[in-house]
């Protein structure tokens, strides 16, 4: 749907013109998997897949919100006052969500108005559909209502959205890449610190594709949390030994070779040793991608993906069904998975001359394994969220 579309889709639901419209980007993590609450480093980018939202103000204290993505929900309305968490209600806990995180700062929605919401990220898929709602509706807030807040403050309302308004144990990796991205350039971002740079993705004749399971995951029924608890309980022990880490980002891999006797447990070891590990990947990863070495970069990105699959476990016969098949292709540096893992999306470094041939090879393979079909996406690295008009 374009900008035309998404005003002609709010004319339809609300019968008069739309004031502005609206972006926010989806995200991709390169590397850094499962690291961003672990006190690690991550790597992600935002990107041209996102969340619009056409959007107008009203002189009264209502609100309906409307979305292209789930019909079945309808126009929604409800009052600037009736924010407060309820599960029962659709998407709009979003932006009850956001109202109600920046109400807690002293920022409060005094009027009402009216939005119709269109995103082409997939749902559930792991390309942050959900930090880009948050995002997009905080930025429009701020803008609408002039609350002067900087992007960062806005991506930490978004976190605190996931965190204790929704009560999702989530890092901040996904509202940061979206709310601080730039085009063409990747964040390293120091998870413990919030210390961020950007980098050029500059991948020569190669492109990053996503390649979508269509296996739906939700971060609340899944094992997200029992993996986040697992590397506590890793730390604690290590930290119970007299080891002055407080978190397992700060380790070094000397580190926790010397510390593994005091975890005492193979399957928090296995846990541990992914987050530490990947942590150091990546920011090996960033060290090769400025030098220009695409061969070394592609070696670790497949490296977080064997530590995905076996110390972590959050892969799966879809994730690894397209990882594998990807890493057989000709032209491609490297595969894995992205996000949290359950099911979403993988990405690949492939040769732009052979992404035809290698969307085609991998889909076929995976629809006689799976049953189903895969979904392929060239990923387009973008900025964060703006004003598209008006």
């Amino acid at each position: 749907m374009d900008t035309q579309g998404l005003k002609q889709s709010f004319n339809d639901a609300f019968g008069y013109t739309a004031e502005r419209v609206y972006f926010s980007p989806g995200r991709i993590n390169l590397i850094g998997e499962h690291t961003d609450y672990n006190g690690g480093n991550v790597f992600p980018c935002a990107i041209s897949m996102g969340t619009y939202g056409a959007y107008a103000n009203r002189e009264d204290d209502t609100i309906r919100v409307q979305s292209a993505n789930i019909p079945d929900a309808g126009l929604i309305e409800f009052k600037t006052t009736d924010i407060a968490f309820d599960q029962s209600v659709s998407w709009d806990k979003f932006v009850r969500g956001v109202m109600f995180e920046l109400g807690k700062l002293g920022h409060t929605v005094d009027h009402g108005f009216d939005l119709f919401v269109h995103g082409d990220l997939p749902d559930a898929s792991g390309l942050s559909s959900s930090a880009s709602i948050e995002l997009l509706i905080g930025n429009i807030l701020n803008e609408e209502f002039n609350f002067g807040l900087d992007q960062l403050s806005l991506v930490k309302n978004g976190q605190a959205v996931e965190n204790d308004y929704l009560g999702l144990n989530t890092g901040i990796m996904d509202q940061f890449a979206i709310g601080m991205g730039k085009k063409d350039h990747a964040v390293l971002l120091d998870t413990n610190t919030l210390k961020y740079e950007y980098v050029p993705v500059e991948l020569g004749d190669n492109v990053v594709v996503i390649m979508n399971t269509n296996k739906r995951r939700e971060l609340v029924d899944s094992k997200y949390n029992e993996r986040r608890s697992e590397c506590e309980t890793a730390l604690a022990r290590i930290q119970a030994g007299g080891e002055g880490f407080s978190t397992l980002g700060d380790m070094t891999q000397e580190d926790f070779d010397k510390d593994t006797y005091l975890i005492d447990d193979d399957t928090l070891i296995r846990r541990a040793r992914h987050a530490v590990i990947e942590n150091q990947r990546t920011l090996r990863a960033k060290k090769a991608l400025t030098a220009g070495d695409l061969t070394e970069f592609g070696k670790l990105v497949n490296a977080s993906g064997v530590s995905l699959r076996y110390d972590y476990e959050v892969t799966g016969a879809e994730l690894d069904c397209l990882v594998q098949t990807a890493l057989k292709q000709p032209g491609v540096l490297g595969a894995r998975m992205t996000g949290a893992g359950f099911g979403g999306c993988a990405i690949a470094i492939v040769n732009q001359a052979n992404v035809a041939s290698f969307t085609k090879a991998v889909g076929d393979v995976y629809k006689q394994e799976i049953g189903y079909d895969a979904s392929f996406y060239v990923a387009n690295i973008a900025d964060g969220p703006r004003v598209l008009e008006g």
